[in-house]
């Protein structure tokens, strides 16, 4: 069994991590140490940011003082097996790829990173498809049931280049959507506040939450459905599936926010998912100095869906 320790520390926050989350800047810290126990020492005040207790949403300062407790923790296996099906599929899966980017049309099912109960996600997969690869980290994060493009970074520079897309909204994500019924075409645009609730992460409309914006475009009218592309402006948990349940479209087979009988339906034509899919994202390549976009296609459950929703 291998033993994990990482000793006190006293880390200044330089220029390059400003505006990172104090969350996500642990991550990168400790590595090997699970999310929940990160959390738990945010939680409990054994993290402190200038000698102060800090929530674990807090944005970094330049010249922030960040003590980082002791922290010791037994694991098994680091990574998994590059052998396993789940992770040697996922080779296939990689839709785009140079020195510094990786792009992974990633499964439906497949957690971004692993942690609570689950022993590893896209992220230790992909560092086990690339042992050579020093520096492997997650851009951003994507529900566990969604599926689509994900980002991942192999150098630091291009992921505080892709950070900062995301912080000033310059890098765009459009995502394709199944809902309940004919989405009515004036809905460009879903501004609803979202309040996430800390205890079992379910989402809500709230006067008390987060400014949100989805923007929407109708694709294809169905019998009974839409298939629409949800653009969310912001980047708040569940966003898009709340956006679309507030306004009576729930998206077919979403086991939190959805239309019983409308998944039922969907399931008894063949969907067993959320169909809810990270289909383009647009954004500026530091390196190749240009736009890019790039597409995930969609996988063929949900492309044999829509087949059998045209001909009825």
């Amino acid at each position: 069994m291998e033993q994990i320790n990482h000793l006190v520390r006293i880390l200044e926050v330089t220029q390059e991590n400003a505006q990172q989350r104090i969350d996500n800047f642990l991550r990168l810290q400790l590595k090997g140490v699970p999310k929940s126990m990160i959390y738990r020492i945010v939680r409990k005040g054994e993290v402190r940011v200038n000698k102060k207790r800090i929530k674990a949403d807090y944005k970094l300062q330049s010249g922030d003082l960040v003590r980082i407790p002791p922290v010791h923790v037994d694991k098994d296996n680091p990574l998994p097996s590059p052998k396993l099906n789940v992770i040697a599929q996922l080779e296939s899966l990689i839709v785009y790829e140079d020195d510094a980017l990786i792009i992974l049309n990633k499964p439906p099912g497949l957690a971004v990173h692993g942690g609570s109960g689950l022993d590893f996600g896209a992220i230790e997969a992909l560092r086990s498809l690339r042992p050579e690869a020093r520096f492997l980290e997650l851009v951003h994060r994507l529900d566990r049931a969604t599926s689509g493009c994900l980002l991942i970074a192999k150098k630091r520079s291009m992921l505080r280049a892709l950070h900062e897309q995301l912080r000033s909204k310059t890098m765009n994500k459009q995502y394709l959507a199944l809902v309940k019924g004919s989405w009515d075409k004036s809905w460009r645009s879903v501004k609803e506040p979202l309040l996430k609730n800390a205890q079992n992460s379910i989402v809500k409309v709230s006067s008390e939450g987060k400014a949100s914006e989805t923007r929407f475009k109708i694709m294809q009218r169905y019998q009974g459905a839409t298939l629409v592309e949800a653009s969310p402006v912001t980047g708040r948990t569940h966003q898009i599936r709340v956006h679309t349940a507030c306004k009576g479209h729930n998206i077919a087979g979403d086991d939190r926010y959805g239309d019983d009988a409308f998944s039922a339906e969907m399931k008894k034509l063949g969907l067993n998912r959320l169909f809810l899919h990270a289909a383009h994202i647009t954004f500026y390549h530091p390196v190749l100095e240009k736009q890019m976009t790039v597409s995930a296609p969609l996988c063929e459950r949900l492309s044999s869906l829509l087949e059998k929703l045209q001909r009825s």
